[in-house]
């Protein structure tokens, strides 16, 4: 089952993404813009986990994430991966607000999977909501203009979920557990 962990930002954050997004699809080409009912900020990816492991490992990063206090993040500016916008790919909105403590959770949730014997990338944890995508290298700098000006008011992140990611022309997303972060 392929899995990943992620934090959703709250309704009021999502329709002031809508409306930069909105902004910024006229402005670029080409680009597969990710649906809003699928904006998530990625804490782990854990690749595909064994049916028969799923449980184990719900088990663990709930125990993980308990651990961890409530987070106050907002959605502000954008970026590109890669961050040269002239020569991109992935387009997304920024997150600030204490992102310490969300790169914190999102290290000890990569911590526990490895420890479970899920083999997660060790890459920088970059905290950020994708919204676009290019199936080649392309310019990136309007639409990542137009997102720059995005500035959300804080919310308390209070919850991690475990999504199941069915790939497909459209990926489908569907979360298969939900944790209260302390």
């Amino acid at each position: 089952m392929r899995l990943f962990t992620a934090v959703t930002p709250p309704a009021a954050a999502l329709d002031a993404l809508d409306a930069a997004v909105a902004s910024a699809r006229p402005t670029a080409r080409g680009l597969r813009w990710v649906a809003r009912e699928q904006w998530h900020m990625t804490l782990v990816f854990l690749g595909d986990v064994p049916d028969d492991q799923v449980d184990t490992v719900a088990g663990e990063l709930g125990r993980v994430a308990a651990r961890h206090p409530a987070i106050s993040l907002s959605l502000r500016g954008s970026g590109t991966f890669p961050p040269q916008p002239v020569r991109s790919r992935v387009l997304w909105a920024g997150v600030d607000g204490d992102t310490a403590a969300l790169t914190a959770l999102a290290t000890d949730l990569r911590e526990a999977a490895v420890a479970l014997g899920i083999p997660v990338e060790n890459r920088r944890y970059v905290p950020h909501v994708t919204v676009a995508r290019a199936r080649i290298t392309t310019n990136l700098t309007a639409p990542c203009a137009r997102l720059e000006t995005l500035a959300t008011e804080p919310w308390q992140a209070a919850e991690v979920h475990l999504v199941h990611s069915r790939l497909g022309a459209v990926p489908r997303y569907q979360t298969i557990a939900t944790w209260k972060l302390a």
